[in-house]
């Protein structure tokens, strides 16, 4: 059987470049037609339904605004059903492992794009409102897992509704009067495709050095599911990796490009790891959250964030390689959050 050759495109400055001055322009193009009919307090309004996890009906909102989520309603024809579907199934194998890594890894590569990382913090729902932002996100990722949601068209709402958020964001943010134009465009397809990445591939190594056993082709799923989400959130499909290979190559060139210390993404680490602590169960472990960021991060990217050097890491290492139980030890059991226990399984 021929060995099958995998694609290995390079994401150079003259392609990125671009995209960082470049927004969803479908969405971005919605959310303008609504500010046309009321500016501010319009778009606040669109903004509430937006951030309204529960509330997926499209009663009483702006024709713009129901026609773009209505348009949004299948996957492409060219979709491979078989492999995405085995991305959901790679999802729910190791969904406990993954919870842990959406908060100690995914959304702390987030937060070192410095450019990137500046939209979160003059916004200031992740500084003022951490831990339902975390809730948010938890219920965004464990809804689009929901096979049936897929087929009743719940998911598609959900994702047409991130995807208009993200624009109601850039329309507030650019009249801000604090956003820098060197940042480039705020929510720009640079940052979106990273942004993909850190819930794919991200997710990915972070297993591997659980040293969990993953197949090439779950993880080849996974990495395929996330890129049908992410161009249905509006990712330019020339910015999507194909392959994990060129998931590597987009993550260095991102990290090249953008990553370096930031008071923002100080600040929305630091945020982060109170939440985090506060949900720990006993006083000694409240420097765990610490320790499992800098070991998947790594200690050059934990310095850049100004992850506290704790402790508890050497422990950590040394329990983690000792005790074959103690990924199970580090993973969220079943939520407390109502939110989150209509997606747990």
């Amino acid at each position: 059987m021929p060995k099958v050759i995998k694609s290995s495109r390079s994401f150079p400055d003259s392609l990125l470049n671009p995209l960082r001055q470049t927004g969803d322009v479908e969405a971005d193009a919605v959310i303008s037609q609504v500010a046309e009919q009321g500016g501010h307090p319009v778009v606040g309004s669109l903004m509430k339904y937006l951030t309204d996890y529960e509330n997926l009906s499209l009663e009483g909102q702006p024709i713009a605004v129901r026609e773009f989520i209505t348009q949004q309603s299948t996957l492409s024809n060219g979709t491979d059903l078989q492999t995405f579907n085995k991305g959901i199934h790679f999802f729910w194998q190791h969904y406990r492992l993954i919870s842990l890594l959406l908060g100690t890894y995914s959304l702390p590569y987030c937060y070192a794009g410095a450019n990137g990382a500046q939209v979160l913090w003059i916004s200031e729902r992740i500084k003022s409102m951490t831990y339902q932002r975390l809730e948010e996100t938890g219920a965004f990722v464990f809804g689009i897992m929901q096979e049936k949601d897929w087929t009743n068209g719940r998911n598609f709402i959900r994702i047409a509704k991130v995807r208009l958020l993200h624009a109601a964001v850039r329309w507030y943010t650019l009249r801000s009067e604090r956003w820098n134009l060197d940042w480039g465009y705020p929510i720009c397809q640079e940052d979106m495709a990273g942004t993909n990445l850190a819930f794919s591939y991200i997710i990915i190594r972070g297993l591997r050095q659980l040293n969990q056993s993953t197949t090439d082709a779950g993880e080849e799923a996974y990495l395929y599911f996330w890129n049908v989400v992410g161009q249905l959130l509006g990712v330019k499909e020339e910015i999507l990796p194909h392959n994990l290979r060129e998931a590597y190559h987009l993550g260095q060139a991102i990290a090249r490009r953008q990553f370096r210390p930031s008071e923002a993404g100080k600040g929305l680490t630091r945020a982060l790891l109170q939440v985090m602590e506060q949900q720990t169960p006993q006083p000694s472990l409240r420097n765990l959250p610490a320790a499992q960021m800098r070991y998947f991060l790594g200690d050059e990217l934990a310095n850049l964030l100004d992850v506290p050097q704790v402790e508890w890491e050497d422990r950590f290492l040394r329990l983690f390689y000792q005790v074959p139980l103690f990924p199970q030890l580090l993973t969220l059991q079943q939520p407390d959050s109502p939110v989150m226990e209509k997606y747990w399984r």
